[in-house]
């Protein structure tokens, strides 16, 4: 699974590659280039879009010359402005300066803001102004010219970082950030990226892997994670021909009240369709006869009239998924307290039952351990108090989950899975899953899930992939406002499908260098075919 590293140790892993590979600085910036403009070239092909990029004058700005210079060896219409505003040029930066000069290519220098270009909606803006080493926001004219790429309507790609945006802490002066709708960032994820509060600086990201050294990687520390395809693929459990139903366990799910029996519904649907062996409900009266009629697979029992007022069941449960559509009926409280006091089964709590714990703080002490709790952030604020931004909330999820050894999903675009004093960032972010009912439907995946002996953690990890893969599957029949919940489980087959399907190997013109190595600059009249992608 791919960490999540600081700032700190993405540098130290650029010495480590350096030390061990036997090459230079200069080698690997080299090396970065030339993927980004790879990336490029494979998509534009040759369109006569104008290009403009803008560099600082440190390394950041050294990629975007190295950029240039590919671009306009390949027949790029490239316009490049250097921000000339006193600041110390790096020798790298002014290397790969005087790299483009010995071609002919002379950038423009820019040092009051009336120099600014005039910019095209139909142009091309790469931002290689900062990268992910600054520590305090831009001023004066660089952050004019941060505002200035913002205004211009253009595509903006940023080069590994968005300038003034911080890699490891909040921003301080959001019109100091660039807006990128792409970037694309070297070797690991940023945690910048994963965070609600940076979502005006990121739309979409691509992840290059540049080579850096895998012995320092797999050594470093992190708490934080990157979910992807394979790694949720290995968690999958195939089933034998000869199973049968008992094998996989029984879900029962307590929840509803009057006029919120649909949580339910959803819920029981999904446990149902993610395969639980078999699946109960313990509902009011009110909502016997719409589960029966809209689940017919799902068993039912019923207590109370319009709320559950006894949480007292007859089903031989593998696992208990409650708090959907509860409501907050005060004697349907006590009845929740006095049922996690005596319970020992493995639990998954949402919703309402999250506000009840809420109210009752003392209750988390008598939770079994791995109970996994599904908050929204509003829900989970309720459980941890306010934070003073998004990294202070991922300290509080850390030490929350940690305290009371639970699974912690806190829902969100890349939604956050904590476990063990790590956080599990969710790889797809889809805006569709933000719809009444997403939420039940996905407590009824994963307690559907854990009741098929997957590892809670495991459960989560799965249950959260499955549920947001639905809605990118869901993309080419629908649209993001028409998405609803119960979609979730009319695609989760397609969910599971598009898991374990087999990929062809890319045939593609050239292996990827994985490891950056000493290469010759070639002029104009001695092009390297084969960057071509």
């Amino acid at each position: 699974m791919p960490k999540i590293l600081s700032a700190k140790q993405l540098y130290e892993a650029d010495a480590a590659t350096i030390k061990n590979n036997d090459i230079e600085y200069i080698d690997l910036m080299e090396h970065v280039g030339v993927l980004c403009f790879n990336w490029i070239h494979a998509r534009l092909q040759g369109n006569p879009v104008v290009v403009r990029i803008f560099c600082g004058t440190g390394n950041n700005g050294g990629d975007g010359l190295v950029i240039a210079r590919h671009l306009h060896q390949h027949g790029y219409h490239v316009k490049i402005y250097v921000l000339n505003c006193g600041n110390n040029r790096t020798d790298l930066f002014i290397k790969n300066y005087e790299r483009l000069k010995e071609i002919g290519v002379w950038p423009e220098m820019i040092t009051c803001t009336s120099e600014f270009p005039e910019v095209s909606e139909n142009d091309m803006i790469i931002d290689a102004i900062f990268g992910l080493g600054l520590s305090r926001p831009p001023q004066d004219m660089l952050k004019e010219a941060i505002q200035f790429i913002n205004n211009a309507n253009a595509f903006v790609l940023s080069v590994d970082f968005p300038s003034g945006l911080y890699a490891d802490k909040p921003v301080t002066d959001k019109e100091s950030v660039v807006k990128a709708y792409h970037t694309l960032t070297f070797q690991t994820p940023k945690l910048a990226f994963l965070l609600p509060d940076n979502k005006e600086f990121i739309q979409d990201w691509t992840v290059l892997d540049i080579g850096l050294d895998q012995n320092y990687i797999e050594k470093a520390k992190t708490d934080y994670y990157l979910m992807e395809r394979e790694d949720v693929k290995s968690i999958y459990q195939p089933r034998n021909k000869f199973a049968h139903k008992g094998n996989f366990g029984h879900t029962l799910l307590i929840g509803g009240s009057k006029g919120k029996i649909g949580a339910m519904t959803l819920s029981v649907k999904a446990a149902v369709k993610v395969g639980s062996g078999l699946v109960s409900a313990l509902i009011p009266d009110c909502g016997y006869n719409i589960l029966q009629t809209t689940v017919p697979e799902a068993m039912a029992e019923t207590n109370g009239a319009d709320v559950i007022t006894d949480f007292k069941y007859t089903s031989d449960a593998s696992i208990i998924a409650l708090g959907m559509g509860l409501g907050q009926d005060n004697l349907m409280q006590k009845g929740f307290v006095t049922f996690i006091k005596t319970n020992k089964k493995p639990l998954l709590i949402d919703a309402d039952g999250l506000n009840i714990l809420a109210k009752n703080k003392a209750l988390l002490n008598k939770l079994p351990e791995n109970t996994v709790l599904t908050p929204h952030p509003k829900e989970f604020e309720r459980l941890v108090g306010k934070w003073k931004n998004d990294y202070d909330k991922l300290k509080k999820l850390l030490k929350f989950s940690a305290k009371y050894k639970l699974i912690v999903v806190l829902k969100g675009a890349y939604t956050a899975v904590a476990y063990d004093q790590g956080i599990y960032f969710n790889g797809i972010a889809n805006p569709a899953l933000a719809t009444g009912g997403s939420g039940d439907v996905l407590s009824g995946i994963i307690s559907g899930l854990m009741a098929q002996h997957y590892h809670p953690f495991s459960a989560a990890l799965l249950g959260v992939y499955f549920h947001s893969s639905t809605a990118d599957i869901a993309m080419r029949d629908e649209s993001v406002e028409t998405f609803v919940a119960s979609d979730i489980i009319k695609y989760l087959p397609n969910a599971f499908k598009a898991l374990l399907k087999k990929e062809k190997p890319k045939k593609e013109d050239r292996e990827e260098e994985k490891t950056p190595k000493k290469r010759s600059i070639k002029s104009d009249d001695d092009k390297d075919e084969n960057m071509y992608i």
